[in-house]
């Protein structure tokens, strides 16, 4: 196959080619493209499509439809034979892959550390904020997809672009790069640092001697090429649906383990203190005069001098915004009803699993839970085998969660740099192999780039969650459907505001971090 060139029988005039405020403006061919297809009205509403599209002659829109280039992705509203855009394949993913791949967006690293956010917030206290987060986010997907269908879009930067133009585009894209990139290599740095230790416990090799298959470098390199690299090549995102499914039942494990777990740590809790061959429950350790050890009692809200930290971990902890969008593309018989009943599900597992994983994680520990739940099992009994399975398995699932944070990242390289340019298997497969390289070079080479990337994190995050959809919402949605006082376009505004709320108090929290010497704060994804 050759590479497709640009839609040149496209002929726009200047008025045709420039952004509008209000979101009519369109890219050149769009208006040609949207012509040929019936748009799709869902929920009773209509998606608006430019007058100057219905003079178009047939053939020029043929023309059009044969060359449709990646950045013009419309809703279809009516089955026809057409040319396969980038990431349209519309009708191929059923509703359980996508909440698999929806859910596996959503689970992070993170889940290590919400015990830790809890111990320091308390149960009642962490509840709320969890619930707030989980809530927020369904509320910020909406704004997404009213947006995507007041202009029949599903791409985060074409969004951008119809909002502000240009610079909105490029904004969009190059956040959506920078927060993933971010989470790519700390689910790499996960891969580095842990899997030598699994593979040293379970062959109990106290004293490495320089083996190969100990060395976090190489290791690193050998999932990348045999497991992430195969996945990323896949056409399209559903495809993944199967391994998301897999990496999701990895974490349920995890889950499984930590309630075990929870009934046979004594409490209090003291290094190596624990036989494994215990059954020992905190609820039967009292002190001599018969009461209940202090310490064994769960606080149900808790304010430290680390409750602060807990928010950026909590505002973070439901990040999958990039992904929305390209699961919706390929939703079989999307409207944005379903979607956001696709992301309704999604949230609300993740929000069980959550708040499940931080209640018995800090059950088991109370006040001495670290920060990573998993070292603190490992003070029991470094070869504890429940516990080294549960590692493998969370290994397993942060290295598949790789290509799903991959595809949006590829996908705004694409919009930025190729924006009229057809799908291209060559460029799909060379875009994934460079990126993996550079990960893994950042990776192997720059053991302290965590630091950049949380302030990558605390930026990009912010923007991708909260701002970005509230703004694009409050510009795209005409102001004939919706007035700028009336109520939701001011809940969008507020909504906004949270976010740069959020934005200033998690660089305040990585400034604190850098100059005190300490290393709290974490985007929780």
């Amino acid at each position: 196959m050759s590479e497709d060139k640009p839609a040149e029988t496209v002929e726009n005039t200047p008025a045709e080619a420039s952004a509008i405020p209000n979101g009519k403006g369109h890219e050149p061919g769009e208006e040609i493209s949207a012509s040929a297809k019936t748009p799709l009205a869902e929920d009773g509403e209509k998606e608006t499509v430019a007058n100057s599209a219905q003079n178009a002659s047939p053939n020029r829109t043929e023309n059009a439809d044969t060359n449709l280039p990646e950045s013009q992705e419309f809703l279809s509203g009516v089955e026809e034979k057409k040319t396969t855009r980038f990431t349209d394949f519309e009708g191929k993913t059923s509703f359980g892959m996508s909440v698999f791949n929806l859910g596996n967006a959503i689970m992070g690293s993170g889940i290590l550390g919400l015990a830790y956010a809890m111990a320091n917030a308390g149960v009642v206290l962490f509840l709320l904020l969890l619930t707030v987060v989980a809530v927020l986010s369904s509320y910020s997907i909406h704004l997404l997809l009213k947006s995507s269908g007041i202009v029949g879009i599903r791409a985060y930067e074409q969004l951008g672009y119809r909002a502000f133009g240009t610079p909105g585009k490029m904004a969009a894209g190059i956040a959506i790069t920078l927060q993933n990139i971010g989470a790519m290599s700390s689910y790499l740095y996960i891969v580095k640092y842990e899997m030598p230790l699994v593979i040293q416990a379970f062959l109990k090799v106290d004293k490495p001697a320089g083996e190969w298959y100990l060395n976090g470098n190489y290791l690193v390199i050998i999932v990348s090429i045999a497991i992430i690299l195969p996945l990323a090549l896949m056409k399209q995102l559903g495809y993944l649906g199967y391994t998301s499914g897999f990496s999701l039942s990895c974490m349920v494990f995890f889950l499984i383990a930590v309630i075990y777990k929870k009934f046979n740590v004594p409490c209090p809790f003291t290094d190596f203190s624990f036989n494994a061959t215990s059954t020992t429950s905190w609820m039967n350790v009292t002190d001599p005069g018969g009461e209940e050890d202090p310490a064994c009692i769960p606080k149900m809200a808790n304010l430290n001098s680390q409750t602060a930290y807990t928010i950026p971990i909590l505002a973070f902890a439901f990040v999958c915004h990039p992904e929305v969008l390209p699961i919706y593309t390929e939703l079989r018989n999307a409207t944005k009803k379903k979607m956001q009943h696709v992301a309704n599900i999604s949230i609300a597992i993740m929000y069980i699993m959550y708040f499940l994983a931080a209640l018995f994680g800090y059950l088991t520990f109370y006040g001495e839970v670290e920060a990573e739940l998993l070292h603190t099992y490992s003070r029991i009994d470094p070869y504890d085998t429940l516990i080294l399975c549960v590692r493998v398995a969370v290994l397993t699932a942060v290295t598949l969660t790789v290509p799903i944070v991959l595809f949006p990242v590829r996908r705004a390289i694409q919009q930025m740099a190729f924006p009229n340019k057809t799908f291209y298997w060559p460029r799909h497969i060379a875009i994934a192999f460079i990126l993996l390289l550079f990960i893994n070079l950042l990776v192997i080479f720059a053991p302290n780039i965590l630091g950049i990337f949380g302030i990558i994190g605390a930026t990009s995050a912010p923007c991708l969650i909260f701002i970005f959809p509230a703004v694009f919402y409050i510009r795209i949605v005409p102001k004939e459907e919706e007035p700028l006082r009336s109520f939701p376009k001011i809940l969008a505004a507020c909504f906004a505001g949270i976010g740069f709320l959020f934005m200033t108090m998690s660089l305040s929290f990585i400034i604190i971090d850098w100059t005190t010497g300490t290393s709290k704060a974490s985007s929780g994804h």
